[in-house]
C-alpha cells in the first residue's frame, strides 16, 4: 500500500469515527453503515444484540441490517439460530473472525443448506465483529459479500469502527425514554396484536378498521420507535413497557 493509498485510509476512518458520535437516530447510522460497506467493498452489513442460547429468530435480536427480508425469513425458518456456527462462536469469544462458505475452513461450518442461502443473496465471504456497551450488553456487527477476504489491517479498522457504533446504538436507545407518550390508543393496540403473532388482516379484523390503515399504524409507530420495521417495533415497546 503507498504512503497516499494508506493516508486516504486513515482519514476515512478518522472522519467515520467523527461521524459516528454525530449519529442521532438508527436510521443515520444504517445510512452510515451502507457507506462503509461500500467503502469495503461489501454487499451486507448487520448489527445484533447476541442472542441467548433459547432465542429462536435473529429478527428479534437484529438491531439495524440491510439484509434483504427474505434472506432473514429463511434463516430464522430454517433454523439456523440453533445450529449456527458462528452465533456459538460469538457466544464463546470475543475475537473477530472472517468466513468464506466457499471454503471448509473458518468458524461459520459451509453446509449445503448456508451456502445455498447465502450465497443466493450475494453473501459468500465476510467477518464478524464481538463488541459490547458500557453496560456490558453483548453484541456483533457482521459485514458480508462477495469481494475478497479482508486484510489483517481491514480488519482492525472494521473492529474499531464496529466498536464505536455499536456503542453509539446504545447511545441512541438510552435517549427513547416516554416513547409511549407518542403512540396512540389504536398504534398500541396494532402493537399488542402484532405481539401476538397476528397478521394485518386479522388485526383489522379485530379491530374493524382496513388493512391499509393497520399497516398505516404499524408503520407510523415503527417511525416514532426509531425502528425500522415492526418486528423491532414490537420488540422495543416490549422493552419499554409500552406492551406486555
Amino acid at each position: 500500500m503507498s504512503k497516499t493509498e494508506k493516508a486516504e485510509e486513515m482519514s476515512f476512518l478518522d472522519g467515520s469515527v467523527a461521524e459516528i458520535a454525530t449519529l442521532q437516530t438508527q436510521f443515520d447510522v444504517i445510512r452510515f453503515l451502507k457507506r462503509v460497506t461500500q467503502y469495503y467493498n461489501c454487499r451486507t452489513f448487520m448489527v445484533l444484540n447476541l442472542p441467548s442460547i433459547t432465542s429462536r429468530e435473529l429478527s428479534e435480536n437484529t438491531v439495524v441490517t440491510n439484509w434483504p427480508a427474505e434472506l432473514m425469513s429463511q434463516f430464522d425458518k430454517s433454523g439456523l439460530m440453533q445450529t449456527s456456527s458462528g452465533l456459538a462462536h460469538l457466544r464463546k469469544f470475543t475475537t473477530p473472525f472472517v468466513f468464506d462458505l466457499s471454503s471448509d475452513r473458518g468458524v461459520i461450518n459451509s453446509s449445503d443448506e448456508v451456502t445455498q442461502i447465502f450465497s443466493g443473496f450475494g453473501i459468500q465471504r465476510g467477518a464478524c465483529f464481538p463488541v459490547h456497551d458500557r453496560l456490558g450488553n453483548r453484541g456483533a456487527v457482521c459485514f458480508g459479500g462477495t469481494g475478497k477476504t479482508f486484510d489483517q489491517q481491514q480488519m482492525m479498522e472494521l473492529h474499531y469502527l464496529s466498536v464505536h457504533v455499536y456503542e453509539q446504538l446504545a447511545q441512541i436507545r438510552s435517549l427513547d425514554v416516554k416513547t409511549n407518550d407518542v403512540l396512540t390508543e389504536r398504534e398500541v393496540d396494532c402493537l399488542n396484536w402484532t405481539a401476538a403473532g397476528k397478521t394485518s388482516a386479522e388485526i383489522a379484523e379485530i379491530l374493524g378498521l382496513s388493512e391499509h390503515t393497520v399497516n398505516h399504524y404499524l408503520n407510523r409507530t415503527a417511525r416514532k420507535l426509531d425502528t425500522v420495521n415492526r418486528t423491532q417495533a414490537v420488540a422495543k415497546a416490549l422493552r419499554s413497557g409500552i406492551i406486555k
